[in-house]
Parts: structure tokens; C-alpha cells; sequence
């Protein structure tokens, strides 16, 4: 399956701590060889579906603080379009 990182996230990637972008990478390589239902089932990354006005999107956590953001297109491939920081307010 394609994973892609949208031009935002890249520039996205550049301001956050290293690991981050690490650990969205290994999520992406799962992906890529053990498809996407396997992915979304490893606990670490809390895969999941978001709602309100991000409905249609789902979430993985990257840390305790950052989270990244994607869309599954029509064409079934993965686009991010989103990292970023939360705060414990924002719960």
C-alpha cells in the first residue's frame, strides 16, 4: 500500500523532534509490508478514527504529544496531511 506525506507534513516533520518523524516512518514501512489493517491494529500508535469536523480522518499517536493525521484517498492509498503538538488542555 502507498503511503505519502503531503508537502505539509514534510515541512511539518523539519520542526519536530526527530523521533517523530522516526516513528511516523516506521508506522509508514509497517504499512507498506504488513498492510494497513495490521498497522492500525499495534497499540503503540492508538490508530483511530477521528469525528466532529475531522470526521473521514484518522489518527495515530506518534508520542504523548504528537499525533499525525491521514486520509485513505478513493484510490485506497494513504495521504498524511497533519502532525502535530497537543497540549493536555486540548483534551
Amino acid at each position: 500500500m502507498d503511503v505519502k506525506l503531503s508537502p505539509k507534513v514534510l515541512k511539518q516533520l523539519k520542526k519536530c523532534p526527530q523521533h517523530i518523524g522516526i516513528k511516523l516512518q516506521l508506522w509508514a514501512n509497517q504499512v507498506r509490508t504488513s498492510g494497513l489493517r495490521h498497522a492500525q491494529t499495534i497499540k503503540g500508535f492508538h490508530d483511530e478514527p477521528l469525528r466532529g469536523s475531522k470526521k473521514g480522518r484518522r489518527s495515530i499517536r506518534l508520542s504523548k504529544q504528537w499525533r499525525a493525521e491521514y486520509i485513505i484517498t478513493e484510490e485506497g492509498k494513504i495521504e498524511f496531511i497533519l502532525v502535530l503538538e497537543v497540549h493536555p488542555h486540548d483534551y
